[in-house]
Protein backbone atom coordinates (compact mmCIF):
# COMPACT_ATOMS: atom_id res chain seq x y z
CA UNK A 1 0.00 0.00 0.00
CA UNK A 2 1.66 3.34 -0.93
CA UNK A 3 2.38 6.12 1.57
CA UNK A 4 0.20 9.06 0.65
CA UNK A 5 0.67 11.47 4.14
CA UNK A 6 3.61 12.12 6.25
CA UNK A 7 2.72 12.24 10.38
CA UNK A 8 5.71 14.66 11.63
CA UNK A 9 6.29 14.75 15.33
CA UNK A 10 7.19 18.80 16.64
CA UNK A 11 10.17 18.93 18.72
CA UNK A 12 13.61 18.25 17.97
CA UNK A 13 11.95 16.91 14.93
CA UNK A 14 11.51 20.28 12.58
CA UNK A 15 11.63 22.82 15.32
CA UNK A 16 14.91 23.03 17.09
CA UNK A 17 13.54 22.17 20.85
CA UNK A 18 16.03 21.72 22.86
CA UNK A 19 18.33 24.53 21.54
CA UNK A 20 15.31 26.99 22.49
CA UNK A 21 15.10 25.35 25.61
CA UNK A 22 18.75 25.67 26.48
CA UNK A 23 19.05 29.60 25.60
CA UNK A 24 15.94 30.66 26.83
CA UNK A 25 16.74 28.77 30.49
CA UNK A 26 20.07 30.15 30.58
CA UNK A 27 19.01 34.06 29.85
CA UNK A 28 16.08 33.16 32.52
CA UNK A 29 18.70 32.33 34.60
CA UNK A 30 20.78 34.73 34.36
CA UNK A 31 17.55 37.51 34.99
CA UNK A 32 16.43 35.38 38.00
CA UNK A 33 19.68 34.50 39.55
CA UNK A 34 21.20 30.79 39.71
CA UNK A 35 19.07 28.87 42.45
CA UNK A 36 20.74 27.23 45.24
CA UNK A 37 22.42 23.75 45.16
CA UNK A 38 24.19 24.54 41.30
CA UNK A 39 27.40 25.37 40.51
CA UNK A 40 27.58 26.75 37.37
CA UNK A 41 24.38 27.43 34.64
CA UNK A 42 25.40 24.47 32.47
CA UNK A 43 25.06 22.13 35.76
CA UNK A 44 21.37 23.89 35.97
CA UNK A 45 20.98 23.73 32.50
CA UNK A 46 21.36 19.19 32.50
CA UNK A 47 19.57 19.29 35.78
CA UNK A 48 16.54 21.19 33.71
CA UNK A 49 16.41 18.75 31.33
CA UNK A 50 16.55 15.50 33.16
CA UNK A 51 13.97 17.06 35.28
CA UNK A 52 11.83 17.48 32.19
CA UNK A 53 12.25 14.12 30.86
CA UNK A 54 10.63 12.65 34.29
CA UNK A 55 7.99 15.17 34.16
CA UNK A 56 6.94 14.38 30.44
CA UNK A 57 6.99 10.93 30.99
CA UNK A 58 5.09 11.54 33.88
CA UNK A 59 2.34 13.35 32.15
CA UNK A 60 2.59 11.08 28.99
CA UNK A 61 1.43 8.15 31.43
CA UNK A 62 -1.06 9.89 32.48
CA UNK A 63 0.34 10.31 36.24
CA UNK A 64 0.16 14.52 35.83
CA UNK A 65 -2.25 17.07 33.58
CA UNK A 66 -0.42 19.66 31.62
CA UNK A 67 -0.15 22.65 34.33
CA UNK A 68 0.90 20.06 36.99
CA UNK A 69 4.16 18.66 34.76
CA UNK A 70 4.50 22.71 34.77
CA UNK A 71 4.70 23.22 38.33
CA UNK A 72 6.30 20.07 39.40
CA UNK A 73 9.38 21.07 36.88
CA UNK A 74 9.74 24.07 38.69
CA UNK A 75 9.84 22.82 42.00
CA UNK A 76 12.07 19.85 41.61
CA UNK A 77 14.08 22.22 39.43
CA UNK A 78 14.46 24.89 42.65
CA UNK A 79 14.07 22.76 45.36
CA UNK A 80 10.93 24.30 46.94
CA UNK A 81 7.84 24.55 48.11
CA UNK A 82 5.70 27.25 45.65
CA UNK A 83 2.49 27.53 45.54
CA UNK A 84 0.88 27.15 41.89
CA UNK A 85 0.85 30.66 41.77
CA UNK A 86 4.65 31.21 42.16
CA UNK A 87 5.56 27.56 39.99
CA UNK A 88 3.50 29.43 37.36
CA UNK A 89 5.04 32.68 37.40
CA UNK A 90 8.33 31.56 37.04
CA UNK A 91 7.63 29.37 34.53
CA UNK A 92 5.87 32.02 32.64
CA UNK A 93 8.66 34.24 32.82
CA UNK A 94 11.03 30.97 31.20
CA UNK A 95 8.96 30.84 28.45
CA UNK A 96 8.99 33.93 27.37
CA UNK A 97 13.05 33.84 27.21
CA UNK A 98 12.26 30.27 25.63
CA UNK A 99 9.90 31.60 22.93
CA UNK A 100 12.50 34.32 21.36
CA UNK A 101 14.64 31.41 20.62
CA UNK A 102 12.15 29.20 18.93
CA UNK A 103 13.37 27.96 15.45
CA UNK A 104 12.92 25.60 12.65
CA UNK A 105 15.50 22.73 11.67
CA UNK A 106 17.18 24.55 8.90
CA UNK A 107 16.40 20.82 6.97
CA UNK A 108 12.88 20.87 7.14
CA UNK A 109 11.39 23.69 4.91
CA UNK A 110 13.83 21.97 1.89
CA UNK A 111 12.47 18.49 2.50
CA UNK A 112 8.94 19.85 2.70
CA UNK A 113 8.60 21.54 -0.44
CA UNK A 114 10.42 18.53 -2.04
CA UNK A 115 7.08 16.63 -0.71
CA UNK A 116 4.74 19.07 -0.67
CA UNK A 117 2.94 17.98 -4.20
CA UNK A 118 3.26 14.31 -3.46
CA UNK A 119 2.25 13.24 0.18
CA UNK A 120 -0.19 15.05 2.49
CA UNK A 121 1.03 16.52 6.05
CA UNK A 122 -0.25 16.09 9.24
CA UNK A 123 1.48 16.63 13.09
CA UNK A 124 1.09 14.51 16.18
CA UNK A 125 2.43 16.23 19.03
CA UNK A 126 2.66 14.71 22.93
CA UNK A 127 1.83 18.40 23.67
CA UNK A 128 -1.19 20.48 23.53
CA UNK A 129 -2.95 21.88 20.60
CA UNK A 130 -2.90 25.42 22.09
CA UNK A 131 1.20 25.44 22.72
CA UNK A 132 1.88 23.60 19.35
CA UNK A 133 -0.80 25.21 17.16
CA UNK A 134 0.92 28.82 18.40
CA UNK A 135 4.16 27.53 17.95
CA UNK A 136 3.93 26.49 14.36
CA UNK A 137 1.96 29.86 13.53
CA UNK A 138 4.81 31.42 15.16
CA UNK A 139 7.05 30.13 12.99
CA UNK A 140 5.24 30.43 9.92
CA UNK A 141 4.04 26.18 8.59
CA UNK A 142 0.50 25.97 10.35
CA UNK A 143 -0.89 26.16 7.32
CA UNK A 144 1.47 23.31 5.65
CA UNK A 145 -0.33 20.72 7.57
CA UNK A 146 -4.13 19.48 6.93
CA UNK A 147 -4.35 18.47 10.84
CA UNK A 148 -2.54 18.94 14.15
CA UNK A 149 -3.50 16.31 16.86
CA UNK A 150 -2.36 16.66 20.38
CA UNK A 151 -2.12 14.58 23.58
CA UNK A 152 -3.27 16.63 26.08
CA UNK A 153 -6.96 16.60 24.02
CA UNK A 154 -6.91 13.43 22.70
CA UNK A 155 -6.52 11.55 26.15
CA UNK A 156 -4.12 9.32 24.83
CA UNK A 157 0.21 9.91 23.72
CA UNK A 158 2.84 8.24 21.96
CA UNK A 159 3.52 5.35 21.96
CA UNK A 160 -0.10 4.70 22.43
CA UNK A 161 -1.47 3.42 19.13
CA UNK A 162 -4.54 4.94 19.57
CA UNK A 163 -2.57 8.42 19.31
CA UNK A 164 -1.30 7.15 15.87
CA UNK A 165 -4.16 5.76 14.66
CA UNK A 166 -6.35 9.33 15.94
CA UNK A 167 -3.98 10.94 13.34
CA UNK A 168 -5.03 8.32 10.97
CA UNK A 169 -8.25 8.71 10.80
CA UNK A 170 -8.24 12.58 10.90
CA UNK A 171 -6.68 11.91 7.55
CA UNK A 172 -9.19 9.35 6.60
CA UNK A 173 -5.81 7.46 5.61
CA UNK A 174 -5.45 3.48 6.90
CA UNK A 175 -2.06 3.27 9.05
CA UNK A 176 -0.50 1.43 6.15
CA UNK A 177 -0.90 4.36 4.49
CA UNK A 178 1.29 7.07 6.61
CA UNK A 179 4.73 7.62 7.65
CA UNK A 180 5.36 8.79 11.23
CA UNK A 181 8.38 10.82 11.33
CA UNK A 182 10.43 12.03 14.63
CA UNK A 183 13.19 12.02 16.64
CA UNK A 184 12.53 9.46 19.28
CA UNK A 185 13.13 5.68 18.79
CA UNK A 186 10.91 4.31 20.83
CA UNK A 187 8.08 7.00 21.19
CA UNK A 188 7.77 7.54 17.88
CA UNK A 189 9.22 5.42 14.84
CA UNK A 190 8.78 2.08 17.35
CA UNK A 191 5.13 3.44 18.33
CA UNK A 192 4.09 3.97 15.39
CA UNK A 193 5.48 0.79 13.69
CA UNK A 194 3.57 -0.88 16.52
CA UNK A 195 0.38 0.83 15.41
CA UNK A 196 0.59 -0.35 11.58
CA UNK A 197 2.06 2.72 10.18
CA UNK A 198 5.52 3.16 8.38
CA UNK A 199 8.05 5.21 10.13
CA UNK A 200 11.52 7.33 10.29
CA UNK A 201 13.44 7.41 13.54
CA UNK A 202 15.28 10.98 12.63
CA UNK A 203 18.74 10.14 14.58
CA UNK A 204 19.92 13.58 14.50
CA UNK A 205 22.68 12.86 17.20
CA UNK A 206 24.46 9.79 15.27
CA UNK A 207 23.22 7.28 18.12
CA UNK A 208 22.51 4.44 15.96
CA UNK A 209 21.84 0.88 17.99
CA UNK A 210 18.48 0.68 16.39
CA UNK A 211 19.17 -1.47 13.12
CA UNK A 212 15.04 -2.51 13.28
CA UNK A 213 14.74 1.23 12.73
CA UNK A 214 14.54 2.92 9.32
CA UNK A 215 16.97 5.44 10.52
CA UNK A 216 18.15 8.85 8.88
CA UNK A 217 20.08 11.58 10.34
CA UNK A 218 18.64 14.83 8.69
CA UNK A 219 15.25 15.21 7.03
CA UNK A 220 17.25 16.36 3.65
CA UNK A 221 17.47 12.53 2.97
CA UNK A 222 13.81 11.98 3.71
CA UNK A 223 12.70 12.63 -0.06
CA UNK A 224 14.86 10.54 -1.23
CA UNK A 225 14.39 7.74 1.03
CA UNK A 226 10.41 8.14 0.97
CA UNK A 227 10.41 7.70 -3.26
CA UNK A 228 13.27 4.94 -3.44
CA UNK A 229 12.41 2.44 -0.49
CA UNK A 230 10.74 -0.17 -1.44
CA UNK A 231 9.49 -0.96 2.19
CA UNK A 232 7.42 1.97 2.16
CA UNK A 233 5.64 1.21 -1.15
CA UNK A 234 5.74 5.06 -1.69
CA UNK A 235 4.58 6.35 -5.31
CA UNK A 236 6.31 8.92 -7.22
CA UNK A 237 3.56 11.12 -7.73
CA UNK A 238 0.44 11.57 -5.33
CA UNK A 239 -3.07 11.19 -6.48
Amino acid sequence: MPIRAVLWDIDDTIFDYTSADRTGMRRHLRAEGLPDGYASIEEALVRWREITDVQWARFSAGETDWEGQRRDRVRSFLGRDLSDAEADGWFARHLAHYEAAWALFPDFLPALELLAADYRHAVLSNSSTHNQDRKLRTLGVRDRFEVLLCAVELGVSKPDPGAFHAACDALHLAPAEVLHVGDHPDIDAAGALAAGLAAVWLDRAGLGGRPELVTISGLDQLPALLRRDTRFGAPSTFR
